[in-house]
C-alpha cells in the first residue's frame, strides 16, 4: 500500500522525502570520533654514581597493578591531585611569622612559628643553633598520629633537635590537621604537599631578613620525613629542584595503588576512597621517579609492622637502576619508629648525609 501510494504522489512529496533523507545521511555522519587516550613516554636520565646500593638478595614486592606508562588521565574531578597538576602551581605568598618563643638551650633556641597556605593558618616550630650563620634548613615532616592525642613536640621533635645540635635550622610543621593547625583537603597527602612547597618558598624569600629566618641559608635546603611524611618528601623533590637532600624515613609507597591496597584508606587519615587506577597513576610519584635530580637516602626497619620494608627495598632498586644518587639502610630489630641504638644510629646516618650535601656545596 505504501509503496503504490508513493509512485501516486506528487513529485512535491518526492522531493521532500529526498531532502529528509539528506539531513538525515548528514546526521549521521557528524558523529563525533571516540577520543584517543594518549600515552606518556618516560625518558630516564642517567644520574651520578650510586652509593651503598641495598643488598641485592633482598624480596622485593610484585609489580604494581597498573600499568603505569599507559595510562593518562583525562580531566577529571581529581586533576588537582596530580603530579603534573602540582608541577603547574606557584608557590609561596604571606610570611612565616613567629607565634612566641618557646625554650633556650646552650646549641638552639626553640621558636613556635604560624604561616598561612590555601587559606588555612598552620604551625610548627623550629629550632634556631647558637652562633653567626647563614646555616642551612632541614624541613622535618612527621608521620600520621591521631590528631586528638598530637602535640607541637611530637616525637620527630628529637630528629629536630638532633639536626640543631648539628648545625642546621631545624623547621618541623605541624601538617594539616594536627593542633594547632587547622585542616582542610587532603587526599593522598596533597594537600600536605602544597603546604610544605608553600614554606619551602616562604624560606627562601625570608632567609638572611630580619626575623626568624636572618640565620637561613637559601640556597641550602633539605627535607626529612617520616611515614606519611616521606610521601610528602618524594612528591617536594619532583616539583622543587632546587632542594639539595631529601631523606626518606619508613617512608609509604611511591605508588598510590599499593597505599591504598594496604591501609584501606590513602594512608593518610582519609575515608575509603574509590578513584579509577588511572587517575591514581598520574598522582603517583612512582611515574615520575625520572625527574628527581635530589641525591635520596633511604632508611627502613625490618620488623617493621606499619609500613612493609619490601617498599623501600623496591624504591631503592628502582633509584639505582634510574641511575640516581641513594644510599639505602634497613635496620635490624627496629620498628616503624626506631628505638635505642637503632635510632641513634639512624641520626648518625642522617646527618653524615645531609652533611655531604648542604654542607660541602
Amino acid at each position: 500500500m505504501y509503496a503504490t501510494f508513493y509512485i501516486k504522489s506528487s513529485f512535491r512529496f518526492i522531493g521532500i522525502c529526498i531532502l529528509l533523507t539528506c539531513l538525515l545521511s548528514a546526521c549521521k555522519s557528524s558523529v563525533l570520533p571516540t577520543p584517543q587516550v594518549r600515552k606518556t613516554s618516560l625518558s630516564p636520565t642517567v644520574g651520578p654514581t650510586v652509593t651503598q646500593p641495598m643488598p641485592t638478595n633482598m624480596a622485593l614486592p610484585t609489580p604494581s597493578p597498573a600499568t603505569h606508562s599507559s595510562l593518562t588521565p583525562t580531566l577529571n574531578p581529581y586533576e588537582w591531585l596530580t603530579i603534573d597538576a602540582l608541577k603547574s602551581r606557584r608557590y609561596g605568598g604571606g610570611v612565616l611569622q613567629s607565634a612566641g618563643w618557646m625554650e633556650s638551650l646552650p646549641e638552639f633556641t626553640r621558636y613556635r612559628f604560624k604561616y598561612r597556605s590555601e587559606g588555612l593558618n598552620l604551625y610548627g616550630f623550629l629550632d634556631i643553633p647558637t652562633g653567626q650563620g647563614p646555616f642551612p634548613v632541614i624541613l622535618l615532616i612527621h608521620g600520621a598520629v591521631d590528631p586528638d592525642e598530637y602535640v607541637m613536640l611530637t616525637y620527630s621533635t628529637r630528629y629536630a633537635d638532633a639536626f640543631a645540635k648539628a648545625g642546621y635550622i631545624a623547621i618541623h610543621p605541624n601538617l594539616r590537621g594536627y593542633p594547632p593547625s587547622e585542616d582542610g583537603p587532603n587526599e593522598f597527602g596533597v594537600g600536605d604537599t602544597i603546604d610544605i612547597l608553600n614554606l619551602i618558598q616562604l624560606v627562601k624569600d625570608q632567609s638572611g631578613l630580619k626575623g626568624l629566618l636572618e640565620k637561613a641559608d637559601p640556597g641550602r635546603i633539605g627535607l626529612w620525613g617520616h611515614s606519611m611524611g616521606g610521601g610528602v618528601v618524594l612528591r617536594v623533590l619532583l616539583i622543587d629542584q632546587e632542594i639539595k637532600a631529601g631523606l626518606l624515613y619508613a617512608s609509604v609507597n611511591a605508588d598510590e595503588l599499593f597505599n591504598l591496597a594496604h591501609f584501606g584508606n590513602d594512608g593518610r587519615r582519609e575515608e575509603k576512597i574509590r578513584i579509577a587506577d588511572d587517575i591514581v597513576v598520574s598522582i603517583s610519584p612512582v611515574e615520575y621517579l625520572d625527574e628527581i635530580r635530589t641525591p635520596v637516602s633511604l632508611h627502613h626497619g625490618e620488623e617493621d609492622e606499619i609500613v612493609p620494608v619490601r617498599w623501600t627495598t623496591e624504591l631503592c632498586r628502582k633509584f639505582n637502576e634510574l641511575g640516581k644518587q641513594v644510599e639505602c639502610y634497613l635496620y635490624p630489630n627496629q620498628p616503624h619508629t626506631f628505638q635505642g641504638e637503632g635510632d641513634a644510629l639512624f641520626m648518625q646516618h642522617g646527618i653524615a648525609f645531609f652533611n655531604q650535601y648542604l654542607k660541602t656545596s
